[in-house]
């Protein structure tokens, strides 16, 4: 919310600076972002009035006027402005005035006199560019005839004035303009505040429009009235442009103008139409499915029955609430206009506009809250702008009021209201406090206020939105400054678990690099590379590409793989910690869920290129799916990951793994499919995991276990197996045939000749294996190891139809 200090002030003028005035309102809630002045200083430009004009003798492109700038003075200036003419009036730099530097920090330029081809020149005709006015600038700065020639530049156009900009919170829709704004700030400094002006307009004919509200869970009230003969060709005056430009709105036409002035006047949008073009009567409803409608923007939107619209006796004629369409828009053509004030339902506008990908001042009041009974007030105050601005003929006012919201009381307890602001106030106080700002006070009992907010005031509810209200006119800065009484109690984690951050902090010790993505993706990614087939949509995506929400990781940390590898990046090493977004219908509402969407958080990684950079002391190899099957083994340590072969619609069908944690499936690893690396024109294949964090936030508790007192004995044994075994079944075979014995075995060569031989037949392969022996209550026997070596191959016999390799 923009607007400019002199216009608050016509409403509400305390004794306070403009920076004491800014705190004020910041300290009240409305936090004042930017103070920004109006013109940069510049110093002995008057109002000119050129009264002859000739070509300069030396030059084609110069003229040489004669300016007014005082009762008696006339000076000789030289110009080479396009719209230089006699009888305009212009600022005018006598010599010595100082304008603002041509770049920003440089120093001001100042007018001297001299001579232009050998012509004398007193001082210089001015530009809005070169008074730093406007960006743009076309010739001189032609100023109203109102203008007193040798009045300053920066009295005539009221230059010495501070454009606020605030920062409103949601809860504040009541501030959205100047009025509402200078209502606060009188509740705030005593200071007595000015409504603006809404007389009755005299009326002149008796044409009514016919109006008919069917929705009233729509519009609760419906207020317009015709003009007729209005001059739409009529000139905005130059006070209401320069208003308008303070507040961030350029001026379009003089009817556009005065519907938007009166909006940031008192908060009130409006919307006029043009009477001849409305085929008979108006229907305020909600829309139909198939309904469309070309807005004045340009765009075509197809409705639906959750869209309020207005419309005539053939088409939409517009959006309820946000815009107007353009079938029924003025132009320089329109004799006869309908103006409309309504009061939308809050929940009849929330979220229209952006569903059509744009926003408007009045959908963004709108979803807030209007003030429902002044809806006549501000048809009379635009009826009034455009009589005085367009002239015309009004005829009488038009009022339906089917659903006008029902302030309900709020109780305020006094001694609840003491306790939470953390100081103690009075009965009295509260209620001057809370009259002052509009709302209706009665004493239910000792201690207790019955409020009933005002028609504007959507955001009062509860007892805390009036406990705010007080303490925030009490001044945040006046409250006191108490310790807090109960002790303050951290939350222990327990040691079985570890916070996400410890698990980042793994990850980068493993030489990986965290990125932060959208959780939404291309679509594609989703059904490439997660196989999701029906993945949630954004209604409203920040690009077109990014369109739906991601399940999985793994397209997120494709897109800046690719990104790296176009910077010519060598080695990657990637991983992301973030939610992804599933359905499922077993989810319920919660204050941490969405009913029928499950957003588990899973930890994804990413490599690619040489398996370590680059050193003399080892060669160059690509990471392989067995470097970040370690990665992986060493996050969750000392729980044991296992990995069984599976299929993923992402990876590679021979060389990927799901994987196991204490029987439980968390995730999966492997190399990216061959197709999708040459569909995303990879030069080589990463490897890619995704795994749940909740299970890498998990940890066994540590357990102490004492020194082995005894020595391990160490045998080597090599067997012949067929190549369906795996090294996962091998180890539990034989870790299993005596587990008080076999401590641990570890696969150490593999051996497959080229052709069948005399002691491996064709399909077979001789793993060779080193058992750990160890008895911790007794030192080992040759007999005891030679029986312990024993059971081992007769269980791999039994359950893998293993032989020993001779």
């Amino acid at each position: 919310m923009q607007f400019p200090e002199s216009w608050l002030r016509e409403f509400c003028n305390p004794p306070l600076s403009t920076q004491a005035l800014a705190d004020t309102l910041t300290m009240a809630g409305m936090e004042v972002e930017e103070l920004r002045p109006v013109a940069p200083p510049f110093s002995h430009v008057v109002v000119g009035e050129v009264l002859h004009v000739e070509r300069h003798p030396n030059a084609d492109r110069l003229n040489v006027c004669q300016v007014k700038v005082g009762p008696d003075t006339v000076l000789n200036i030289v110009c080479g402005a396009p719209n230089v003419a006699v009888g305009i009036k212009v600022p005018c730099a006598l010599v010595g005035a100082e304008l603002p530097p041509a770049e920003e920090g440089g120093a001001p330029f100042v007018i001297k006199l001299g001579k232009l081809r050998g012509v004398e020149s007193q001082g210089m005709l001015c530009s809005a560019k070169e008074l730093k006015l406007s960006d743009e600038s076309s010739g001189l700065l032609i100023l109203g005839e109102d203008a007193l020639v040798g009045n300053s530049i920066r009295d005539h156009l009221r230059l010495d004035d501070t454009l606020f900009t605030l920062k409103l919170t949601p809860n504040l829709g009541h501030c959205l303009s100047v009025a509402g704004i200078a209502r606060e700030l009188s509740a705030l400094t005593g200071t007595p505040f000015t409504r603006p002006a809404a007389p009755a307009a005299k009326v002149s004919q008796a044409d009514k429009l016919p109006v008919k509200v069917v929705d009233s869970d729509l519009c609760g009230r419906f207020s317009g009235r015709i003009i007729k003969n209005v001059n739409t060709k009529a000139k905005t005056p130059a006070w209401m442009v320069d208003r308008l430009a303070r507040c961030g709105q350029r001026s379009v036409t003089a009817l556009v103008d005065i519907s938007n002035y009166v909006m940031f006047e008192a908060g009130q949008p409006s919307h006029i139409f043009d009477l001849d073009k409305i085929h008979g009567g108006l229907t305020v409803r909600w829309g139909r499915d198939g309904e469309t409608l070309k807005l004045l923007n340009g765009n075509t939107v197809t409705l639906d029955t959750k869209t309020g619209v207005i419309a005539d006796d053939h088409a939409v004629e517009s959006l309820a609430g946000i815009m107007g369409g353009d079938a029924t828009a003025v132009s320089d053509d329109t004799r006869n206009v309908y103006v409309e004030a309504a009061f939308w339902w809050p929940e009849a506008v929330a979220g229209r506009a952006r569903k059509y990908n744009f926003s408007t001042d009045a959908s963004h009041r709108y979803e807030r809250g209007v003030d429902a009974s002044r809806t006549l007030d501000q048809v009379e105050r635009v009826t009034q702008l455009i009589l005085d601005i367009c002239g015309g003929e009004a005829c009488p006012l038009d009022d339906q009021s089917p659903n006008v919201p029902v302030r309900q009381p709020v109780e305020l307890r006094i001694a609840r209201a003491s306790k939470v602001i953390g100081m103690p106030v009075t009965q009295d106080q509260c209620t001057k406090i809370l009259e002052g700002l509009g709302l209706s006070v009665a004493v239910k009992s000792e201690g207790v206020l019955s409020v009933t907010p005002p028609a504007w005031r959507f955001d009062v509810t509860l007892e805390e939105d009036l406990i705010e209200e007080v303490v925030r006119v009490i001044g945040y800065e006046n409250l006191p400054g108490t310790p807090p009484l109960a002790p303050v109690t951290a939350r222990v984690r327990p040691e079985a678990r570890r916070g996400l951050h410890a698990v980042r902090r793994a990850i980068a010790a493993r030489d990986y690099f965290e990125t932060i993505n959208f959780s939404f993706v291309e679509e594609r990614f989703e059904h490439e590379l997660a196989g999701n087939t029906d993945p949630i949509k954004v209604l409203n995506p920040i690009a077109s590409q990014l369109s739906v929400m991601r399940s999985s990781l793994f397209g997120s940390l494709i897109g800046v793989l690719r990104h790296n590898l176009s910077r010519k990046a060598s080695r990657v090493r990637l991983f992301e910690v973030g939610r992804v977004f599933r359905r499922d219908a077993s989810v319920t509402s919660s204050l941490a869920t969405v009913a029928g969407i499950d957003q588990p958080m899973r930890v994804g990684g990413l490599a690619y290129g040489p398996a370590d950079a680059v050193q003399w002391s080892v060669k160059d190899r690509a990471v392989d799916f067995f470097d970040v099957k370690g990665d992986i083994e060493a996050l969750f340590a000392p729980r044991v990951a296992t990995f069984v072969a599976a299929e993923h619609p992402a990876l590679h069908p021979g060389r990927s793994a799901r994987i196991q944690v204490d029987g439980r499936d968390v995730g999966f690893v492997g190399e990216l499919h061959p197709r999708w690396r040459q569909a995303y024109e990879l030069p080589g294949a990463p490897v890619l995991f995704e795994v749940d964090a909740e299970a890498l936030v998990q940890r066994d508790v540590p357990v102490a276990t004492p020194v082995q007192r005894q020595q391990s004995a160490w045998r080597d044994i090599a067997v012949i197996v067929g190549e369906h075994v795996t090294h996962d079944a091998l180890i539990d075979a034989i870790v299993s045939a005596d587990r008080a014995l076999v401590r641990s075995a570890k696969l150490f060569d593999i051996y497959k000749p080229a052709a069948a031989s005399a002691d491996l037949a064709a399909g077979e392969r001789s793993l060779a294996v080193r058992l750990e022996l160890l008895d911790d209550t007794t030192t080992l026997t040759d007999e005891r190891i030679e029986a312990g070596v024993a059971a081992v191959l007769a269980a791999l016999a039994a359950r893998l139809g293993a032989r020993l390799r001779g």
